[in-house]
């Protein structure tokens, strides 16, 4: 099985953002630059892909928020309320580089006052040679009924953490991993095919973004 791996940098976004001499928003935004002498093309085809795309956040998200801090802030001061900060910060983390395959997800996280931010999860798994997206299904060939199977795995490991009282859920969780269950929602990690759940979606914002990993063994590794 062939061990081959892209190099990852980081590249980074990042300003500082004022309205009437206050500041009222900074944002931090990562994404990957791969180099590889090996899947050229492709990777040109992802270093510009990723470019865009922080770029496209920066422009309609970022700046929606910017407005809304400008507003926020004209309240505040209109209202002798305390002037809240916006925060955005984008990062990414490589899960999986090797046998011809890339998976990574972003985390993008937003504070727009109160409490606390929310955070949201994204992920890419790509076949290098191929030059494709890849797919849920394609790391279980030989099950049909594959989400099921691994709603029902992900069932059975939330019974056993809750015995041991190491993490919280909410008391129907069982009808939440099916009804919040999203295909679109894994990544790769050398152990297996991680299916992760946002926040709030089977558990109190405490608990995190909850993440369990399905063993290769249920399903296939990738290989060149």
């Amino acid at each position: 099985m062939t061990s081959y791996t892209l190099t990852v940098n980081e590249h980074k976004i990042k300003k500082d953002m004022y309205y009437k001499g206050h500041l009222i928003l900074t944002y931090t935004i990562k994404y990957p630059k791969f180099v590889s002498d090996k899947f050229k093309l492709f990777v040109t085809k992802l270093n510009l892909f990723y470019k865009a795309e922080a770029s496209m956040y920066r422009r309609t998200q970022v700046m929606k928020l910017y407005q809304m801090a400008m507003d926020d802030y004209e309240n505040s001061i209109a209202n002798d309320f305390p002037v809240h900060e916006y925060e955005v910060y984008v990062e990414f983390h490589v899960t999986y580089n090797k046998n011809c395959t890339l998976s990574l997800y972003f985390d993008r996280y937003e504070y727009t006052g109160g409490a606390h931010g929310m955070t949201y999860r994204s992920s890419d798994t790509w076949d290098l040679q191929k030059g494709t997206r890849m797919e849920l299904r394609d790391f279980f060939p030989d099950k049909e009924n594959y989400t099921e199977s691994i709603q029902q795995d992900i069932i059975h490991m939330i019974k056993g953490e809750r015995k041991n009282d190491n993490t919280m859920f909410f008391d129907d969780y069982a009808d939440l991993v099916k009804e919040n269950f999203n295909a679109k929602n894994f990544y790769l990690s050398n152990e297996g095919v991680v299916i992760y759940y946002q926040l709030y979606e089977i558990a109190p914002y405490a608990s995190g973004i909850q993440t369990f990993t399905i063993p290769y063994s249920k399903g296939a590794e990738p290989s060149c």
